[in-house]
């Protein structure tokens, strides 16, 4: 899943590449992903050019001249690629742009699971888990005043509470394993047994690790902004190897599709409480 650094990316490349740019052709491969709120998306979208680029937590928003926005969820497997008009096209493309600057913008999505909506600003708030989003997490942090407040509503473990978007908007499942890794904190551990002096190093640490992705994903992606690059990362997905920290191998479980990893000599913690 796209996550707020890769997305920051994204937004950065296209910014430098194809803002200023009009649509000259729109066609739709796969329309399940595609939900026009603004008429036909393929007739209305014709000459727009593109304004500006703006990321909110795992959201990217492309601006279009005459109250128009592309607002894109790509959830587990979406994405846009950046092609040449004679650059193969894969399968999973989902609906190709054709820019006037003889580029092509391409949102591919494998899973078809992520979500892109055409709309004008007065639909955004019709737009899924848009308007229910946290503070970002490449913002200024929150202070511990405001985290405890914001995490009041909820229970249950703090990596699923983390990752729903609505405490902090933009951390997803893999970097809430390097946060919580950063802040030695065990991600099953439930909200009620956190303490001030937990929460206060989960803050800090989603500070660090989400602003420091940002430098690694962009050395890392390149040009190919439809690539997931993490081999940076220190422990998600990387179960068995040693713990950069203590050595320990990491721990990893699989549930509901979701990878888990951590490490247990670091962030101890009991699976289950009897």
């Amino acid at each position: 899943m796209p996550e707020a650094p890769e997305l920051e990316v994204v937004k950065g490349f296209l910014i430098d590449r194809a803002v200023g740019a009009s649509v000259e052709s729109a066609r739709v491969l796969r329309p399940s992903v595609l939900r026009s709120m603004a008429g036909d998306f393929e007739g209305d979208i014709l000459g727009r050019a593109i304004e500006d680029i703006r990321r909110t937590g795992k959201f990217l928003t492309l601006a279009l001249r005459g109250d128009r926005l592309l607002v894109v969820n790509p959830m587990l497997t979406g994405g846009f690629q950046w092609s040449g008009p004679s650059d193969r096209v894969f399968k999973r493309t989902c609906f190709i742009l054709t820019l006037s600057n003889g580029s092509e913008l391409r949102y591919i999505d494998e899973r078809q699971m992520g979500r892109v909506y055409y709309v004008s600003p007065d639909q955004m708030e019709q737009i899924p888990q848009y308007a229910d989003m946290g503070p970002d997490a490449l913002d200024e942090p929150l202070s511990l005043g405001e985290f405890k407040e914001r995490l009041r509503p909820f229970r249950g473990e703090i990596k699923g509470i983390i990752t729903r978007g609505r405490v902090i908007a933009g951390i997803g499942n893999a970097y809430v394993d390097e946060i919580l890794w950063e802040a030695e904190i065990y991600p099953f551990r439930k909200k009620r047994d956190l303490s001030d002096d937990d929460l206060q190093r989960i803050l800090n640490a989603s500070a660090k690790v989400m602003s420091g992705a940002v430098g690694q994903v962009r050395e890392a992606m390149g040009g190919d902004i439809h690539r997931k690059r993490r081999d940076f990362l220190k422990v998600h997905n990387r179960g068995g190897e040693p713990c950069p920290r203590c050595g320990a191998a990491i721990s990893q479980l699989t549930a509901n599709q979701r990878i888990t990893s951590y490490c247990r000599t670091c962030q101890p913690g009991l699976l289950l409480r009897r």
